[in-house]
């Protein structure tokens, strides 16, 4: 390309940037001149539009809470799902209570009023937590009161979990207790019925037979044939297997623990000896007529705390409603005594 060529396209486009208008009072073409300020003008407008436009654009979004950042959506998801187990959390703590309370009113009204034990207050087993705030760093945050009471029911729970959990260790106790209680105390006939030949006096002033004057009978008489088989009324220990005790004649002495002490008199012989330990149901001895005794039969009595008390009332292990009716109103008949 030849130097004038260059030239003549550089004058074209040169050209091509000027603006002209027509003047219809010279009628000619004028050469528009460009102002300066008005670029300087335009620029700072477009500026303004531009910071503007920003401002206006902040405004909606602060404005509008729908519009989250990705962010913002996880927070949010990841805090409603807090709420939702922490509800869960709570409906379940609902049915721990209301088993839980379930439990504590059969322990305290059944359980240990059973047991003879003083049942436990709802002050010891509902108490919270005094002193210094067990909760200071679950606080100031959106849901602290939600998490707080949480967690101050799970501890509560937790808390009458032990008290209740103490409180069936000392039930088991008990029943052990009771259980060795029940098979120690004297509950049987010591001469069974089918060997029975009747109730010849019970306990109470009757006529002695030697005498002829009325005193105390401080026991029961069974009338049997000599050598009928006599039981052990109760789990106990043999302390005498004897013919030393005036009266008596051969005689033994169970104690059974607890204040209880049998005695079985008039024997025939010995099937224990002093020491030995017995259970309910043993065959201790036979019926006899030694000692101060009219006719072969077996007296029996029962000690409580070195007091003699009524026989008639521990023969609830072996009788039936009606068997014990008819032994109560043989023993009530004010007869002579064979002893």
């Amino acid at each position: 390309m030849h130097f004038f060529d260059k030239a003549k396209i550089g004058f074209f486009q040169r050209m091509s940037k000027v603006k002209y208008y027509y003047d219809s009072e010279t009628l000619s073409y004028r050469k528009i001149e460009r102002k300066k300020g008005r670029r300087l003008g335009i620029a700072v407008v477009s500026i303004l539009g531009s910071f503007l436009a920003g401002f206006l654009l902040l405004i909606v979004y602060l404005n509008i809470p729908n519009i989250e950042t990705p962010r913002e959506k996880a927070l949010r998801r990841e805090l409603q799902n807090m709420e939702l187990q922490y509800n869960v959390l709570n409906k379940k703590m609902d049915q721990v209570e209301v088993v839980l309370n379930e439990v504590e009113q059969r322990d305290n009204n059944i359980y240990r009023l059973y047991f003879e034990a003083n049942p436990i207050p709802d002050e010891q087993r509902k108490a919270g937590f005094g002193g210094v705030n067990r909760y200071a760093g679950l606080e100031g945050f959106d849901n602290s009161k939600m998490i707080v009471e949480s967690h101050r029911r799970l501890d509560i729970l937790t808390k009458q979990l032990v008290v209740q959990s103490k409180s069936l260790d000392e039930v088991a106790v008990l029943a052990e207790e009771k259980e060795e209680f029940l098979a120690a105390i004297p509950a049987i006939q010591p001469v069974a019925n089918k060997d029975l030949t009747r109730i010849a006096s019970g306990y109470g002033v009757r006529t002695d037979p030697f005498t002829k004057q009325r005193k105390m009978h401080w026991g029961m008489d069974f009338t049997s044939p000599r050598g009928t088989p006599v039981y052990a009324t109760g789990n106990g220990k043999v302390i005498r297997a004897d013919n030393n005790s005036t009266g008596y004649g051969n005689h033994i002495r169970i104690d059974h623990g607890y204040g209880y002490v049998s005695l079985y008199g008039h024997l025939s012989k010995y099937n224990v000896r002093a020491g030995q330990t017995v259970k309910r149901g043993d065959l201790i001895g036979f019926v006899g007529s030694t000692g101060r005794s009219e006719a072969p039969h077996l007296h029996y009595e029962i000690f409580k705390d070195d007091q003699r008390i009524n026989p008639i009332n521990f023969y609830y292990g072996n009788l039936s409603p009606e068997e014990f009716d008819v032994i109560l109103e043989r023993a009530q008949l004010e007869n002579q005594s064979l002893d």
